[in-house]
């Protein structure tokens, strides 16, 4: 059915969710969810029911008609066989009608859900997959209906095989795989309850008076000031105003070990205050916060499309009809092999019966519809739980064929918290005049070694004068003019543009800023202020690991060649590049895409902050941004690492390559069963019970194979 201004949509069949972007002028979410019903599959806008209801709901329904199925058919087949066994030969009249009655009670109360999907689709001129099973079902039943009821009448003899039970038997199986795979569906969206259930429901604000007052979550607003007593989750993104305790930042982060938080850190929602009392001022609220952000952005993953399921959708799209042509040509195949050979013709109709049923049944192409999104929702889920949000599923293709991993040095493998570990006056400058007018020059950048220098001035109380002007140069310093002398504070390079070069020293070893003042049209340097910056704990262990899967590793840096070579020393990293500006990065990575290994293009991710590295991250084949819980936002790479551990960058391709590895393998079954089934199926070679059995297998086998992956090693 159209809908007049829908202009994208997007099926997950493992969420049961359509994402449709609409212009809201000409259509309304309850007018699209209105057509998709009327086309025979039941939806309602997202917020008119809860989500997880609406699939539990789901999964009970098909619990008791499969409950219900079994129960009219399964101690009908067991006596059956029973008396088969033991007095072969002998047909009960009972018998015949016992099946009869419970066949026609499936057909009504079991199968009603199938043939009511099945007429909507064609009223609307199309079919769908409950087409191919009311018509299996009908098949068998009718078939059986005919021969029985035509013996009855004298219009011919005793039937040859009647079909009654397999009828029952295979809308009981079949509505058993639905509701097996509705479970394996609602296990796969795990993850995201998960994280959508984190926010607690209400929170205590604190008004004019210092009595909390409890209100629900909507109603908290930016500004608000938030009670967080020990052991509630935090409701909203804010900043600590008042307090100290641990936080469990596990569920948005994945890092297991709560962090201390103090007054002036921010907190997430969603995470949990383990010890301490805590008073926050509200900074991201409702769909701004990071969990809501996170939830969004795995819901995405979950729900786009590479080419390959674009081209199963489209054989999808076609299959019912062709498998209805095929079930046509196995009636006139087996009709005409009858008259061929003389059979008779209660014979060749249970015969062509029995094969018509198991093709339309065995060729429902579910498995094929779930093979990809199965695999993607569970993927995305375990990934988010883990701190690792994978953004599309572009990038997880992406990251299977990385090869080569660069890698920033600030803020990525190092603290990114730079301190001044020296000093070095000269000119007969003090050392706490070098650090007041390098702090002058510095005190409106955002650099982190001018925080740095501005936070040891004033540590040490230096004077810091107020600066005339200031002209920040991107990825080498600033030049100030302050009590009306024009000074440069920065890199070696920056001052050699300003006519002062200076020989290579052992100070070079870490990251070193030189002041320079301007006097009689020349640059003359008054010192150098040097500093450490200290290594992440897992880093060392982080690039062993990318070593250990066999990936080519660069560390890239605007500071220093020397100080860069130092870092790339202590973490075992072969190649290095220092002095490299952030606009020269992207040409870095683009210069290494060019030089793979064997003739070969390399494949290269980018890890860094996801701010300053931008464009190389978008240049990269694959960018991996490093972040806190509370900036997701700002981040621009295809996958996000929420809790800023660079283990996570090994963690994230380890993941990409199981969730390929498991797509692959359930495209795998499901064209391997369709192409396998149907020709056994049409050869008469497969009972109409063992194609709906094999059918609802199929389906479980492809969400059962997908949910491997929660399982998915971790270091």
């Amino acid at each position: 059915m159209s809908v007049a201004g829908v202009e994208d949509c997007r099926v997950n069949l493992a969420s049961g969710k359509a994402a449709v972007r609409l212009d809201s002028a000409k259509a309304t979410p309850e007018a699209v969810a209105a057509a998709i019903t009327q086309s025979g599959y039941p939806a309602m806008a997202a917020g008119e029911h809860s989500h997880h209801s609406q699939t539990s709901n789901h999964s009970g329904r098909w619990f008791r008609r499969a409950l219900a199925g079994i129960l009219l058919w399964f101690p009908l087949e067991v006596t059956h066989w029973v008396m088969k066994l033991t007095m072969p030969g002998h047909e009960h009249a009972w018998m015949i009608w016992a099946s009869l009655i419970t066949s026609t009670i499936a057909i009504v109360y079991v199968g009603r859900a199938f043939y009511a999907s099945a007429w909507r689709a064609l009223r609307r001129g199309t079919s769908n997959m409950d087409t191919l099973i009311a018509m299996g079902a009908s098949v068998a039943y009718g078939y059986s209906l005919v021969a029985v009821g035509g013996h009855w009448m004298g219009l011919w003899g005793p039937p040859q095989a009647i079909y009654f039970m397999e009828s029952t038997g295979l809308l009981a199986l079949i509505s058993l795989g639905h509701w097996l795979e509705a479970r394996a569906r609602d296990s796969a969206g795990h993850a995201i309850r998960e994280l959508m259930e984190l926010s607690p429901a209400t929170a205590l604000r604190l008004d004019d008076g210092q009595t909390p007052v409890e209100i629900s979550l909507a109603e908290i607003r930016h500004g608000d000031r938030i009670l967080i007593r020990p052991g509630d989750r935090v409701p909203v993104d804010g900043v600590i105003i008042a307090g100290r305790s641990a936080v469990d930042e596990s569920m948005i982060t994945g890092e297991p070990l709560p962090v201390l938080r103090d007054a002036g850190d921010e907190v997430v929602g969603g995470t949990i205050n383990t010890d301490g009392r805590l008073t926050i001022r509200a900074t991201r609220v409702g769909r701004e916060t990071a969990l809501a952000q996170i939830v969004r952005m795995v819901e995405s993953a979950q729900s786009s499309k590479p080419p390959v399921q674009r081209l199963a959708d489209q054989i999808a799209a076609v299959f019912v009809p062709v498998v209805l042509g095929i079930a046509l040509l196995t009636a006139c195949g087996w009709y005409g092999f009858g008259a061929w050979h003389h059979w008779p013709a209660g014979h060749t109709w249970a015969l062509l019966a029995n094969a018509v049923c198991s093709v339309l049944i065995i060729a429902c192409p579910c498995a094929l519809g779930l093979a990809l999104p199965a695999a993607i929702m569970v993927g995305a889920g375990v990934g988010a739980r883990r701190g690792i949000l994978i953004r599309d599923i572009d990038a997880l293709q992406r990251a299977e064929r990385i090869d080569t991993v660069v890698l920033d040095k600030t803020g990525t493998v190092t603290q990114g918290r730079p301190t001044v570990r020296a000093i070095d006056a000269m000119d007969g400058f003090s050392s706490q005049a070098l650090l007041g007018l390098a702090a002058s020059a510095e005190q409106f950048s955002a650099h982190p070694l001018a925080k740095a220098i501005v936070a040891r001035a004033r540590l040490e109380g230096a004077a810091i004068s107020e600066a005339q002007s200031f002209n920040s140069v991107a990825g080498l310093g600033v030049v100030a003019e302050i009590d009306g002398g024009k000074f440069v504070v920065g890199s070696r390079a920056l001052l050699a543009e300003h006519g002062l070069s200076m020989a290579h020293d052992s100070r070079d070893s870490g990251t070193v800023v030189y002041v320079g003042r301007m006097k009689e049209g020349s640059l003359q340097c008054l010192g150098s202020i040097a500093f450490s910056d200290e290594l992440k704990s897992e880093s060392s262990e982080a690039i062993a690991e990318l070593h250990g899967m066999n990936l080519r590793t660069l560390l890239l840096s605007g500071d220093t060649a020397a100080s860069t070579e130092a870092v790339a020393q202590k973490l075992g990293i072969d190649e290095f590049r220092g002095g490299v500006k952030p606009g020269q990065k992207a040409d870095t990575i683009r210069e290494l895409q060019n030089s793979g290994r064997n003739g070969k293009k390399a494949v290269v991710a980018m890890v860094g902050d996801g701010i300053n590295d931008a464009p190389a991250l978008a240049a990269a084949d694959l960018g991996i941004a490093i972040g806190s819980g509370s900036d997701v936002a700002k981040e621009t790479g295809g996958i996000v690492l929420v809790g800023g551990n660079l283990e996570g960058v090994a963690a994230a391709i380890r993941l990409s390559r199981d969730t390929m590895r498991i797509i692959r393998q359930n495209f795998f079954l499901a064209f391997a069963y369709n192409v396998l089934a149907i020709p056994l199926a049409a050869l008469g070679l497969l009972n109409p019970l063992i194609a709906a059995a094999a059918m609802a297998l199929s389906d479980v086998t492809v969400i059962g194979n997908a949910l491997r992956l929660r399982w998915h090693r971790k270091k």
